[in-house]
């Protein structure tokens, strides 16, 4: 029989088997936040080669959950993987592009990944009781996002912290899932 007509269980199990990867990509999302709160960055190059190493990263991290998501999510998954880390390699061979062109790649990033979290956590609606954390984190994304394309002549400071924010809140969002997996990888009785 074809893997696209497995029983909804067999499909959850898989999904749920790997609950531990979501957990290891929040933990790596929150060291980075670490990583970008403690910089003092007085450049637009240096946050642009930042940026891309983020970028990059969020799309490992992307790839990665793809592997533990069902077919229709891997793709969406894998889509957004490839887009993170095409703008994070662009971004790392154009560092000293304007801070205009910085900050519409962050505000882009920003709404793309809070929208993705957000259809995730309503997708996951009927099977996660705290899905309101990805709902949270999404919409606080969303309007981080805008925010950055509307004042992004504010400070390279601003940036920084647009930066750290994501990292942090998509850290979060992950361990929480992770955790719900689990969780519901304990209630339907999968072998570890």
């Amino acid at each position: 029989m074809p893997s696209f007509w497995l029983h909804p269980r067999e499909v959850t199990e898989q999904a749920t088997g790997r609950w531990w990867l979501f957990v290891l990509s929040g933990v790596s999302w929150l060291f980075v936040s670490l990583i970008v709160f403690r910089f003092d960055y007085v450049s637009v190059f240096a946050i642009g080669f930042l940026f891309g190493w983020i970028a990059i990263a969020a799309g490992m991290f992307e790839f990665a959950a793809a592997a533990a998501s069902t077919k229709g999510w891997r793709i969406m998954r894998s889509i957004v993987g490839a887009l993170f880390i095409a703008l994070g390699v662009v971004s790392l061979f154009t560092p000293g592009n304007t801070f205009v062109a910085l900050a519409a790649l962050t505000s882009f990033f920003f709404v793309l990944a809070g929208s993705f979290d957000i259809v995730n956590a309503l997708a996951a609606r009927s099977a996660f009781h705290g899905r309101w954390v990805g709902l949270v984190s999404g919409a606080i994304e969303v309007g981080l996002g805008f925010w950055a394309a509307g004042y992004w002549n504010r400070s390279i400071t601003l940036l920084v912290a647009w930066v750290g924010a994501l990292t942090l809140f998509r850290g979060v969002a992950m361990i929480v899932l992770g955790f719900k997996l689990h969780a519901l990888h304990e209630e339907m009785g999968a072998p570890a």
